[in-house]
């Protein structure tokens, strides 16, 4: 199977989880997916088997309430059964509303507070340089997130203590929950902005996941990476896309029928 397929397969998996816990929130989870492909089939070096491997490269979702992408991704890398995605949200469940590292193998750190992922997965670069380990250090920011200011508190420290060994990917999909970035509190060029703090700073194509491989991989020396993915929100269903309503509200059994239909997977 292609990853573009894998990809869609996955997206189905994000719509029916969503369904079964009648709550969470597909539009970030579906515009990430892409991204979270790349890194765990092309890029990161892990062992589902051994979720706790000390020399594994680490994964924080920031922006933790698209943590149905990310358990989709889990699920399907053999960190723990598919039938578990069925149990999203539900009370005794491992897979919370936002991911939990004592209780999902997998998950490298608990978020959902908006701007202390990226901050820890800072600090977590720093431990390795410091215990001159050679993993890497992966975190996902969204929007609405990086209007937090301790977002650029990490992004000063990850410069000043040239941190090669993170980057920082950007869901860059226009959208948060009350509406368009512009509308809601402006972003104006986060790659001017990383740049500035003294990242080496890239734009891909958020849904192209060669494109996203090809520059996650790309050699940087002495000082941290950004990656300004451009994604679409809600991608692959396309009465999700695009429209902030779906930011967070789960579909209903027809509109999953729909998505289905239109992804090409059961």
């Amino acid at each position: 199977m292609v990853l573009q397929e894998k990809a869609a397969e996955l997206r189905g998996d994000i719509v029916k989880m969503i369904h079964a816990a009648g709550s969470g929130h597909p539009g970030g989870s579906l515009s990430v997916i892409d991204i979270l492909v790349a890194l765990y089939y092309n890029v990161m070096k892990v062992d589902p088997k051994n979720p706790h491997w000390e020399d594994r490269d680490r994964l924080v979702l920031s922006k933790g309430h698209a943590c149905p992408a990310l358990y989709a991704v889990l699920a399907d890398k053999g960190y723990f059964p598919k039938e578990d995605l069925a149990t999203l949200r539900k009370i005794d469940s491992h897979l919370q509303g936002h991911p939990d590292m004592k209780k999902t193998p997998g998950v490298d750190l608990n978020t959902g507070s908006l701007g202390q992922g990226v901050a820890v997965a800072t600090g977590m670069a720093i431990a390795a340089k410091y215990l001159k380990k050679n993993y890497h250090v992966y975190a996902i920011v969204g929007d609405g997130e990086i209007q937090e200011g301790l977002v650029w508190e990490a992004a000063m420290a990850a410069a000043h203590y040239k941190l090669d060994n993170l980057t920082v990917i950007l869901d860059h999909n226009g959208l948060q929950i009350d509406g368009t970035n512009d509308e809601v509190m402006s972003l104006g060029d986060p790659v001017e902005k990383y740049k500035a703090f003294g990242f080496e700073c890239f734009t891909v194509n958020g849904h192209d996941i060669d494109a996203i491989t090809k520059v996650c991989k790309t050699p940087v020396h002495g000082r941290p990476k950004f990656i300004c993915a451009e994604t679409i929100k809600g991608k692959g269903v396309s009465f999700m896309e695009n429209n902030a309503g779906w930011h967070g509200k789960a579909p209903s059994a027809e509109e999953v029928a729909k998505a289905l239909a239109e992804l090409e997977v059961k």
